[in-house]
């Protein structure tokens, strides 16, 4: 599936009830969880000592963590939709996220979108969007929820 490019509010609107696309996949490394690990000052055993995981986690392996996963939202989304003519974009909310699956070391995710609803707050576009991790080969999905973006699109020339 090619990227969208939405480039008004009315385009954003239009997009209600639609599946937005599939990003493409990435691989989650043991470097890129040890260096999450650092910036989050999280180096609980299960993500970093890859060992002790063999031994002891169930998984076998090493996991990435939670936050890492929905910390690659923006990048995978950035994969699906391109929001142009825009003054500035803001996180807004996350809603029932539910982590479903753990996300073993070398296992490749990508994302899948659908827009939700679109309101209007005063020329502020409010999208809710649907968001699912998906792991390749995995019947259950990392994480499911709903995160909410405000867009403020340029005025029209």
């Amino acid at each position: 599936m090619s990227k969208l490019t939405i480039r008004s509010l009315a385009e954003l609107e239009a997009c209600v009830g639609q599946e937005l696309g599939v990003s493409e996949m990435h691989t989650v490394t043991q470097e890129q969880i040890n260096q999450f690990a650092a910036a989050t000052l999280d180096f609980q055993w299960i993500h970093v000592d890859a060992e002790r995981a063999q031994a002891e986690s169930p998984f076998k392996a090493t996991i990435a963590h939670g936050y890492l996963t929905v910390a690659l939202l923006p990048y995978l989304w950035q994969q699906i939709v391109a929001i142009e003519n825009l003054k500035m974009q803001v996180n807004y909310e996350i809603e029932s996220l539910r982590f479903n699956q753990a996300v073993t070391v070398n296992s490749q995710v990508q994302l899948r979108a659908s827009m939700l609803s679109v309101a209007n707050l005063r020329g502020i576009a409010k999208a809710r969007v649907g968001v699912t991790l998906e792991i390749e080969g995995s019947k259950k999905p990392a994480y499911t929820g709903v995160v909410t973006f405000l867009y403020h699109f340029q005025e029209p020339a």
